[in-house]
């Protein structure tokens, strides 16, 4: 009876070790780990992985931090120029993180270069780039953890908020100075000082109404292009297939948008609204009977085509629109 329970007891002892053991090993693998990552974060905000990198840091357990990576084609033989565009926000959102006074070893950032990782887009099933996902301390990664890019734009400040819903880790976002634009409208400011200057003597060009009608149908077009909604997502200019090359200009959701496709759109307002001003002018200009009909014709032809590409348009992006003018 003795020995059966001092054999008891030595099993017990050694499962006890062995537990211990195991676990103790598996706090040293972390450590290493989380101390490796702090070590490559210090060189560099967003870590570049590859295939290996990727399965040991992020795949393997045991982890405690979560992973924000972004996968990506930066190779000028892939032409992503959207890729370019959505790693300079994520260095931003980076390096807002690492020079934070409240960083810590929660949340790290890396990236995977589709030239140097082929095989984790293989592994994840990935066929588009750029992409974003978040992978969790604990678990495998749900459908929250993968970025709406084509939703809410690639911006810095959209990134902070995704990875603030994910991890609970609130990231002001610092951009770095930009003096182009104040420089720009200095120039701005200076040539119109300049030219009122000059004409110091004769400003009736001021109280000239086709110079402020202009101005203000200039400034009508840019906003109802949606430039606005542009500066505030930052979405990107146009979305090219890797799989099959073809790059799209208009977004296929009412929910977002192209940079192009507000170029686009700007381009057919304006083409519109000259048809409308040809017209306006055909019917009370001076010019001779023959010179106004060219310019009702062509006012004409304006508003029809661009109107029905603009009507083509708006179908594209809400489906079911009954509606159409001269394209279907």
């Amino acid at each position: 009876m003795l020995s059966k329970l001092f054999l008891t007891l030595c099993v017990c002892s050694l499962l006890h070790c062995q537990t211990a053991d195991g676990q103790k090993k598996k706090e040293t693998l972390m450590s290493e780990k989380v101390a490796q990552l702090m070590e490559w974060t210090s060189k560099r905000s967003v870590i570049r992985m590859n295939g290996d990198k990727f399965r040991r840091f992020v795949k393997a357990p045991p982890r405690n931090y979560s992973v924000v990576i972004m996968f990506t084609a930066l190779q000028p033989q892939r032409q992503c120029g959207v890729c370019r565009q959505a790693d300079e926000e994520f260095q931003i959102l980076a390096n807002s993180w690492r020079y934070s006074s409240a960083f810590t070893n929660k949340v790290f950032f890396a990236s995977v270069d589709f030239d140097e990782g082929s095989d984790v887009f293989q592994m994840l099933n990935m066929n588009s780039a750029p992409t974003f996902l978040h992978f969790p301390a604990k678990g495998k990664p749900r459908r929250a953890d993968t970025y709406e890019l084509q939703v809410r734009g690639f911006a810095a400040e959209q990134l902070s908020r995704w990875v603030a819903d994910r991890t609970d880790v609130m990231i002001r976002v610092i951009r770095p100075p930009n003096y182009a634009g104040p420089l720009l409208l200095g120039l701005l400011l200076a040539v119109i000082g300049g030219l009122a200057y000059v004409r110091r003597h004769n400003l009736e060009f001021l109280f000239n109404k086709n110079v402020w009608a202009f101005s203000a149908l200039c400034f009508v077009l840019i906003m109802t292009s949606g430039q606005m909604w542009n500066h505030i997502r930052g979405p990107p200019y146009a979305h090219k297939n890797p799989s099959t090359g073809q790059i799209s200009y208009i977004h296929g959701s009412s929910q977002a948008q192209f940079v192009a496709e507000t170029h686009i759109v700007l381009l057919f307002n304006a083409a519109v609204t000259l048809g409308i001003v040809l017209l306006c002018e055909a019917a009370t200009s001076p010019l001779d009977i023959g010179k106004r009909k060219i310019m009702c014709v062509a006012g004409i032809g304006l508003v029809m085509l661009f109107f029905g590409w603009l009507l083509s348009i708006f179908r594209a992006k809400y489906n079911g629109y009954p509606y159409s003018f001269l394209m279907g």
